[in-house]
C-alpha cells in the first residue's frame, strides 16, 4: 500500500530549540547525537531505573537516577553516531534519513570519530562513579552497541539485537545498587527485550518500504501485514516476565496494579496500530515512554508501600 504524503512521517524535526538556541557550529553534532528526538534516550534510560529501583526496598537513589539519566543522553548519542557512520551510505539513499549529519556531509567521518570519542570518555567518567562490578558490566556493553548496526545486513531479526543493547540498563540498575547481579534483574532483562522486539517492529514499518530498495533487513519486513499476531506473542511475554519479576523482586501490590495499566497501554498500541501509515506507527512506538514511566511508577510504590 503506498502512502499519501500526510501518511508519511519523519521523526526528524524541521526546526527544534536546536535551531533556536544551539551556535550553528555545534548544531550538526547535536542532531547527530539525537539531542532533538529525545525518545530514544528514554527507551534506554527507563530500563536503568526500572532495575535500580527493583534492587532499592524504598524510594530510588536520586543522584543515582540523575548518574543514569546523563549517561543514557551520553551513551545514546554514542550509539547513535556509531549508527549512522554505519549507515552513512545507506541513509544517503533514503528521504527520511538523507539529511542526517553523515549522510548528508555536514560532518566528516574523521570527525565523527573524534567526536564518538569525546562522547564515549564522558560516559566512561559517568560509569565511574558506580562500582567495581557495574562499571565491568557497563564496559561490556560496548560490543553490543558496536555490533548492532550491522545486523541489519545480516539478519531479519535487529530489533532483537536492539533488544540486547537498549535493555542492558536494567542489568546495570540492579548492579548498580547491588553490585551483583540476580534473578529479578536477569528476568527484568528478559522482559525488557521482548518489549522492545515489540516496539522496534512498529518503529520498523516505517522504513520498509527503502529497506527492501537498499537491501536490508527488520522484523517489519519479516512479518509484514501478519505483525499484529507478533506484537501479542512479544507483548504478552512481556507482561509475563514483568510478573515473574515482581514475584522473584516480593514486590507488594501496587506493583501489579502498575503492571495491569501498563499492560493495557500496551493491548491499545496493537489494537490502535496501523502498519500502513507510518506517522500511526510512530505515534505508538513513542507512546512507549508512557509504558515505562507507568511500570516505573508501580515499582517505587510496591517497594515504599510494601
Amino acid at each position: 500500500m503506498t502512502e499519501t504524503s500526510e501518511q508519511i512521517a519523519t521523526d526528524i524535526p524541521s526546526e527544534s530549540w536546536i535551531d533556536r538556541f544551539a551556535p550553528e557550529v555545534i548544531r550538526p553534532y547535536l542532531r547527530l547525537a539525537r539531542l532533538d528526538r529525545p525518545i530514544g534516550t528514554w527507551l534506554l534510560l527507563l530500563p536503568c531505573w526500572w532495575g535500580a529501583a527493583l534492587a532499592t526496598p524504598a524510594w530510588p537513589d536520586a543522584t543515582m537516577f540523575v548518574l543514569f539519566t546523563i549517561g543514557a543522553v551520553v551513551m545514546r548519542g554514542a550509539g547513535c553516531t556509531v549508527n549512522d557512520l554505519a549507515d552513512r551510505k545507506f541513509d544517503a539513499r533514503v528521504a527520511r534519513t538523507a539529511t542526517r549529519p553523515i549522510a548528508s556531509g555536514q560532518i566528516s567521518v574523521l570527525k565523527a570519530f573524534v567526536f564518538l570519542a569525546l562522547q564515549l570518555l564522558l560516559g566512561l567518567s559517568i560509569l565511574l562513579q558506580f562500582n567495581a562490578f557495574t562499571v565491568a558490566l557497563g564496559v561490556s556493553s560496548l560490543l553490543l552497541i558496536v555490533l548492532y548496526p550491522f545486523m541489519k545486513r545480516i539478519t531479519y531479526w535487529p530489533q532483537l539485537f536492539l533488544g540486547f543493547t537498549f535493555n542492558w540498563g536494567a542489568l546495570l540498575g540492579w548492579a548498580a545498587v547491588k553490585g551483583e547481579l540476580s534473578a529479578p534483574a536477569f528476568v527484568l532483562y528478559g522482559a525488557g527485550i521482548f518489549w522492545t522486539l515489540g516496539y522496534d517492529t512498529i518503529y520498523a514499518h516505517q522504513d520498509k518500504e527503502d529497506d527492501v530498495l537498499i537491501g536490508v533487513k527488520s522484523t517489519a519486513l519479516k512479518f509484514g501485514d501478519g505483525t499484529k499476531p507478533w506484537l501479542v506473542g512479544f507483548y504478552s511475554i512481556t507482561v509475563i516476565l514483568l510478573a515473574a519479576t515482581g514475584l522473584l523482586a516480593n514486590l507488594a501490590w501496587p506493583f501489579y496494579s502498575g503492571l495491569t495499566l501498563a499492560a493495557l497501554h500496551l493491548a491499545w498500541q496493537i489494537k490502535s496500530v496501523d502498519i500502513a501509515n507510518s506517522k500511526n506507527c510512530l505515534r505508538r512506538f513513542k507512546s512507549n515512554r508512557d509504558f515505562g514511566l507507568i511500570l516505573l511508577a508501580g515499582i517505587i510504590a510496591a517497594q515504599v508501600i510494601g
